[in-house]
């Protein structure tokens, strides 16, 4: 036994790193969920004890372990105990609809499903005889997990995983109407976390506070260096500014990451003067644009604010703006991370002048092993041995990155990633409509929000709130349309929809200014 022990502990896998901890410093708080509080004795524990009530259910290296969870232990448990496996762990966002959580954990071929209890109503509407799921385990007062695990060995399952071993299946939203499972190594992670600790300077003695939902990758990213130093984690279950305030003072946090929507609820507080907040020391954002005057804000009262920029399947980021940079540099993203290399291209790939617009494109130890049963799509995605992003960007003379836009039409707003195929191909669906698109246009809150413009066919009629009851019944809620224009698409010789135009067209409709 010993022997596997020292095999495992050679390797950089996060089952490991998390037993190192509970080895050497067993008594260190490792996470603050909501009214409990776990060692890192203890939670490691119950890691193991669900690592165990897994293998019981037959789930072996490479399996794949499906859940919807709020942010809580649980969902660290399952991400840790799936790691502990070797199986692949597959958070699912709780704001799906039921087609579209059915779809992916048929697509991942999850043999096991966990989810919170809360969501029964979504989950029940799934067919399950479209997945290959064995047993579904909810989570909740009412729900079987506490049983499931109780009574079990506490002690590790000594499973030999590598680092390169898939340790995470991400879904993307898909440009086709479909999104794609990108799969994260353990190195990976591994690699992505050494660039969070190297430009914050984490340490032990640091305390993550984590709102941000642990379904993204962005927001593991913050909680993993913090287990991988023998820091303290505290979650939220969802975000809420007034809560926020309390728990920087109450636990002593030392870094968050909100997205600008959150930071903005947070600073409009008229509670914001009457809690001690001055703990805080690493202030982060990404996923939208962060408004000028808020970044300032934020600033003057923290001192240090880090923006992160990158996607996925990149685990996720790829460029950072310093605190240094902030104001110098606020419309850029930052530089490459230093496990980031990063080029601007054309549609050659060859590389574009300083200054120029080109796509991004990456290579290193961050980039993903490739989407899970989708070859044709991870070949165009590493065409030429680099990660292709989609994502339009230019490049200063000091490597400061800037982006301009988006080469898949990828709309994001309050931090999710939304693209308009799978919108479309929804509103495609009504007999009535004859033709759609969705853009997304500026909003000083949200970063972005979706708009519908239909043309109907001939001879039909179709109200704005009917297009969003279409809508309703298999979207997600972030992902429909905020506005319904009914109109002719705006089209190349060549027949395309220009977006672009219509984007321009509806801002001077609306009167929307893009944001600085």
């Amino acid at each position: 036994m010993e022997n596997i022990s020292y095999l495992l502990s050679k390797e950089l896998v996060w089952g490991e790193i998390l037993a190192r901890h509970a080895r050497k410093t067993p008594n260190k708080i490792a996470l603050v969920s909501e009214d409990k509080t776990f060692t890192y004795r203890e939670f490691n524990a119950r890691v193991n004890r669900l690592a165990h009530a897994l293998l019981a259910a037959g789930i072996k290296r490479g399996d794949k372990v499906a859940f919807v969870l709020y942010n809580s232990h649980e969902i660290l448990e399952c991400y840790f105990a799936s790691f502990k496996l070797g199986a692949v762990a597959v958070p699912m966002s709780y704001r799906l609809a039921a087609a579209e959580m059915e779809y992916a954990v048929g697509n991942c071929e999850a043999g096991i499903f966990i989810y919170d209890g809360e969501l029964a109503e979504t989950i029940i509407k799934i067919d399950w005889t479209k997945t290959v799921v064995q047993k579904q385990v909810s989570v909740g007062p009412a729900g079987e997990y506490e049983a499931w695990i109780a009574g079990l060995d506490d002690k590790e399952p000594f499973v030999f995983v590598a680092e390169e071993d898939p340790a995470v299946i991400m879904y993307t939203a898909g440009t086709t109407g479909k999104p794609k499972g990108a799969m994260l190594s353990h190195k990976n992670l591994y690699a992505q976390i050494t660039n969070s600790i190297v430009y914050s300077k984490i340490t032990e003695h640091d305390c993550w506070y984590a709102p941000s939902p642990l379904f993204h990758i962005a927001a593991l990213g913050g909680v993993l260096p913090h287990i991988f130093v023998g820091a303290k984690n505290v979650l939220a279950r969802i975000y809420h500014p007034l809560k926020t305030l309390k728990l920087i003072e109450q636990e002593k946090i030392t870094g968050i990451t909100l997205i600008p929507t959150m930071w903005i609820d947070l600073l409009q507080l008229e509670e914001l003067d009457q809690y001690d907040t001055s703990s805080l020391s690493i202030c982060c954002s990404g996923g939208a644009i962060m408004p000028l005057e808020i970044k300032k804000q934020i600033i003057e009262r923290w001192g240090k604010y880090f923006e992160n920029f990158g996607q996925t399947e990149m685990s996720p980021s790829t460029t950072q703006l310093l605190p240094e940079d902030s104001i110098r540099k606020a419309s850029s993203v930052g530089q490459a991370m230093i496990n980031v290399e990063f080029r601007v291209v054309d549609d050659q790939d060859r590389d574009v002048p300083i200054g120029e617009v080109g796509e991004a494109i990456y290579r290193g130890p961050t980039s993903m092993l490739g989407y899970y049963r989708a070859p044709e799509a991870t070949a165009e995605a590493f065409k030429g041995g680099w990660f292709h992003s989609g994502d339009l960007v230019r490049m200063d003379e000091e490597g400061f990155v800037y982006v301009v836009g988006r080469k898949k039409d990828m709309i994001i707003s309050g931090g999710e990633n939304i693209y308009p195929a799978e919108i479309e191909e929804v509103l495609y669906q009504d007999p009535r409509i004859l033709e759609a698109a969705v853009i997304g246009l500026p909003d000083p809150r949200w970063g972005e929000n979706v708009v519908a413009v239909v043309k109907l066919k001939p001879g039909t009629t179709m109200t704005a709130e009917e297009v969003l009851e279409v809508c309703t019944k298999k979207l997600a809620k972030f992902k429909r349309p905020k506005l319904v224009f009914f109109d002719d698409l705006p089209k190349s010789s060549a027949g395309k929809i220009l977006k672009y135009q219509m984007r321009e067209h509806y801002m001077r409709v609306l009167g929307i200014k893009e944001l600085k």
